[in-house]
Formats: C-alpha cells, structure tokens, sequence
C-alpha cells in the first residue's frame, strides 16, 4: 500500500510540475525580429552612391574605378540610388528624379548597360563588399508602360485621374494601388528579377511606411528563398523589424543632433539614447548618420547643419547603436547641396572626414562593442557632472568594449565621470593616447572635442 501510494504522490507531482513548466513557457521572452540576418551584416558598414554625381561620366564603369578606394575605406554595403529609366512626363529638371521610374526592370541609359551593371556587381563581390539598389515601390513616373497597360493598378482623385502621392508634391509621379493582388505579384517578381539577373544583395525601399508591411513580409520571404538578403526600410518604426527590413533609417538621431549642436541642448539626444536602449528590438539594425540623398538636396550640406560640431556629430553616428552611413562626397568634405534634377559633380579631394570614417569602420569591423543588433554591446550611460554638455556611455561585447566621450558645447568642460565599473586600460581611437582609468575620472574637454576609448 504504501509503494502504491508513494507512486501516487510522485505521479501527482510530476504531473503539476509538467503543468507549471508548459504554463511557464508563455512567459519566456521572445525576439521580436523573426527574419535572419545576412550573416555578413552583424559588423557591416554602408556607403551611398549618387551615381549621377559621383564621376563626370556618371556611369557604373567610371563609378567602378573609387571601389578599391571605398575597400580600403572600410566600406561593405554599397547602396545605389535607383538605377532604372527616368520618366520623360511631367519630369523635373533636365534629367529628372531619379525615383520617378520608368521600368523596374530596365537600366537607365545614362548609366550604361544591363552588362555593365552585373560586372559593377561582379567587381564589388569580388573585393569582399555586397550591392543594394533603391527600390521605388510606392509610385512610378506617369509614362511607365503599367499606367497605359493597367490602370487599375494606380489610386485616382475622385475625378478618377491618376495623382501623384496623396499630400506631397511629387509632381513627377503616380501613386500605386497596393489593394491590387495583381500588382504586389508584379512588384515582387520584380523584386526578385534583380537578385536572378545581376545577383544584388538587397534593397533600399524609398517611403518603406507608405507601402502595406504585409506585402514587404511576403517580399521579404520570397526574395530569402532566393539568397539571403539585407533590406534597409527608408522609415523609422517598429513593425518594419518582425519580419520585413533588417534595417531602417534612424532620422531622429539626426534631428537631436542637430539641436544639440546648434542649440546645445541635450535632453532630446538623451531622450533619443533611452529610447533606443528600452524600445528598439534588440536584434533591430538602425541606420545612423549625418548626411544622405535628402538631408543634402533638401535641407542642406552637414557644415550647414551641423556647423563646428559636425566631427563630433559623425563620430557620435559611429559609437552609438546602429549602422553608420557615408553619403557620396562626404568624405571629400562635400561642403554644398548637390542638385537633384541636373548634372552636378562631386569634386573629389582629400578631407579629414575621410580620417573619421576610415577608423571608424574598421573599429566597428574589428571591435564586437559595436556591432549590430543583439551582436553589438548596449549603451550604457557613464555619469558624469557635466550632463548638460557631455554625452559619455559604455559598450562592452565578450572582451570588446569602447567608451565614448563627446563634448557637445563650444566650451572648455572640465568633466569628472564616474569610471567605478569601466576601469581598465584604454587607447584612445584617434591619437593613440592611453588611458587608464580608475574608479573616477577627470578630463578637460576642448570645444567640440571627442574621445573613443578602445579597451586594451
């Protein structure tokens, strides 16, 4: 009797503890981004290139000639601004927006040819670096042959004519109608025609938000089948990572730059850091910088926006969680607002900004601290007593850690920082200077300066 019973307690328990382990699994935190990651991307860096102004010909071929030079760099990703036929209707300017596009499925003449495309792609894998085209998936130029062939495929105004996107006065365009299953299946086999034709890595989606995230999980799915691929949403918002985009823009870092530097005023740059650390998915990629294609034409060069601060707002871009991004020309100083609808030229010379993305990238390639996603280190912030000026945090990766140090002020700061649990032997990533830090720390921080001290 009392086996039988001792087998009863014990079936009895075992039963309720197989019942709390199955109720307690619902409890186990799970990660939010479902989609896998280019293994190649977790320490990436990126480089956008405005073809049309990058070389006096303006062409894949002449283009092809600044790849060793970006390698050297420490650039990976090489995103192209699109590279299909230009619409001739209603267009702006003498050549036109790149993004009023024609065919999807076609190369812009003036860039060259279909085969000269996939030898730039060739060229760019063989140097270890990957190629993402800019995707215009939210309208086309009013002569692309869909418009005759399927209008149905297109919103209308209540007098039932095509309209360029609601609200916006992108006049040289028409807004597609994604309630249409037709029309996603077309744009998907597009999608996928360029990673079968040329063997491109990926896409940037131009206004991602605009076009239903459904359609970009489905997208996003089909094209993996294909190859692995790294898809960067030109938006900022937490739906796009569960199963769409590796990456999207981080335009409010931007922003707070921005303001510190011209304003001097922290609290929003401090707001944007919380932010990222408590609400962004862990395994989310951010595209942080303080140029692009839009900031430059439309508001402005970074010496415009960011004034005497603008090293230490590239550097700040280059520590804090994300993936930093070099606009064509920055490198060379590019001190004006390239013009969007005629020919333009960078003029190519040498700049210190080159310095900062060199170290940089290669950092970022070498040091876990700061790599993307869940593989990179948080931020965490290092106290200090001088808050309203001083933006110090701490990054540690395995055996990896960098400290940044930045002075957001046009003054001499002298700034003690509490180091109590940073202590160690660091070397500072621009001068070579080491440091060995203790429980506290004092420095004086010239106007504008900036240290990134690299764990020993």
């Amino acid at each position: 009797m009392k086996n039988w019973f001792l087998i009863l307690v014990l079936s009895v328990l075992g039963t309720t503890t197989a019942k709390s382990q199955t109720t307690d699994s619902q409890y186990q935190p799970k990660e939010y981004v479902e989609i896998t990651h280019p293994e190649w991307s977790k320490n990436a860096t990126i480089y956008e290139v405005n073809l049309r102004q990058y070389t006096q010909e303006g062409t894949f071929a002449a283009f092809e000639k600044h790849l060793p030079r970006l390698k050297k760099m420490g650039v990976d990703i090489i995103w192209l601004m699109p590279i299909h036929p230009i619409g001739e209707k209603n267009r702006k300017g003498s050549l036109g927006s790149y993004y009023s596009v024609k065919d999807f499925k076609a190369i812009n003449p003036e860039f060259g040819t279909m085969t000269d495309f996939q030898h730039l792609v060739d060229q760019i894998h063989s140097m270890g670096m990957y190629v993402i085209i800019d995707w215009v998936g939210n309208h086309s130029a009013w002569d692309n042959p869909l418009a005759t062939e399927h209008p149905e495929w297109y919103t209308k105004t209540r007098a039932g004519n095509y309209q360029p996107t609601p609200w916006y006065d992108w006049d040289d365009v028409i807004d597609f109608d994604y309630d249409q299953p037709d029309f996603r299946k077309y744009m998907t086999e597009a999608l996928k025609f360029w990673l079968k034709e040329a063997n491109i890595d990926g896409y940037r989606a131009d206004v991602a938000g605009f076009i239903p995230v459904d359609f970009w999980e489905n997208a996003r799915k089909e094209l993996d089948e294909i190859k692995p691929v790294f898809m960067l949403a030109e938006w900022e918002s937490r739906d796009l990572f569960k199963k769409s985009f590796d990456m999207t823009y981080s335009w409010s870092l931007w922003e707070q730059l921005r303001i510190a530097v011209n304003q001097q005023k922290l609290p929003g740059l401090v707001e944007y850091l919380s932010h990222d650390v408590n609400s962004v998915p862990r395994n989310a990629y951010r595209m942080t910088f303080t140029d692009n294609h839009d900031k430059n034409s439309w508001e402005g060069n970074p010496y415009l926006n960011f004034g005497e601060g603008l090293k230490t707002a590239i550097v700040m871009t280059g520590v804090v969680n994300g993936m930093m991004l070099c606009y064509s020309g920055q490198e060379a100083g590019l001190n004006r607002s390239l013009k969007f609808f005629e020919k333009d030229p960078i003029d190519w010379k040498y700049n210190e900004n080159e310095v900062l993305f060199n170290k940089l990238f290669h950092l970022k390639h070498k040091n876990q601290a700061l790599w993307n996603g869940k593989y990179g280190g948080e931020m965490i912030r290092v106290v200090n007593d001088q808050q309203d000026k001083i933006i110090s945090f701490h990054r540690e990766k395995n055996t990896d850690a960098v400290l940044p140090i930045l002075n957001f002020s046009k003054e001499t700061v002298k700034v003690n920082l509490d180091t109590k649990y940073f202590r160690g032997k660091y070397k500072e990533l621009f001068t070579g200077k080491l440091f060995n830090l203790k429980d506290k720390t004092s420095l004086e921080m010239a106007p504008w300066s900036y240290l990134v001290l690299v764990k020993e």
